[in-house]
């Protein structure tokens, strides 16, 4: 079977719970955050994933990310990887939709608007077609750890969409996806799945 790439979403931070757009900031993880890590952890290490002892892993070098790693048990075997951070908001940072709405004129949705000041959506495809070209490159599983835009764009790509399609992708905190293969063709396997969180 080809390989899979499972991607793991940072455990949850006080700007994730208050829609603060976090991109660069170097936020830590909450006490929350930090108990979802190891719920995912112990879900890793059970059947049918057995702690996926052949995977390859990888982690954005933010602590918020790295951490989750870290506390999921994979820390050691982990890489950071700069194609893995997240989206860099610009002028966006630090905003809530809200906010940024109301400066903008009432309307805004960062998959269609893009950010000021910062990475375009170009840019951001282009990472994640990195991500997604090694994920493929290899017939090891592969497990990052990251961000919630730039999971929602690696899955995007994936796909085969243009990375926009991501707005259609909801991705909490905490969760975990696979992306996989049907009949062929990339599909997704497992999405937004927070059952260890139960």
């Amino acid at each position: 079977m080809p390989a899979r790439v499972l991607l793991v979403r940072h455990g949850r931070t006080a700007w994730s719970v208050s829609g603060r757009h976090t991109g660069l900031t170097d936020v830590p993880l909450l006490e929350e955050g930090r108990e979802q890590a190891r719920a995912l952890g112990e879900r890793l290490r059970a059947e049918p994933w057995n702690g996926l002892p052949e995977a390859r892993i990888r982690t954005s070098p933010l602590s918020r990310a790295r951490d989750t790693c870290v506390l999921a048990g994979f820390g050691e075997r982990a890489t950071a990887w700069d194609a893995l951070r997240e989206w860099d908001y610009g002028e966006e940072e630090g905003l809530t939709t809200e906010e940024i709405a109301k400066a903008r004129g009432g309307s805004w949705v960062i998959w269609r608007d893009g950010v000021r000041g910062g990475e375009t959506m170009e840019q951001l495809a282009e990472r994640a077609d990195e991500v997604v070209d090694w994920a493929r490159a290899s017939q090891r599983d592969s497990v990052v750890f990251a961000h919630g835009h730039v999971l929602r764009a690696v899955a995007a790509r994936w796909l085969g969409q243009e990375v926009d399609f991501a707005a259609r992708l909801r991705l909490d905190a905490g969760a975990l996806s696979v992306l996989s293969w049907a009949y062929g063709e990339p599909a997704v396997e497992r999405w937004n799945d927070s059952a260890h969180l139960a």
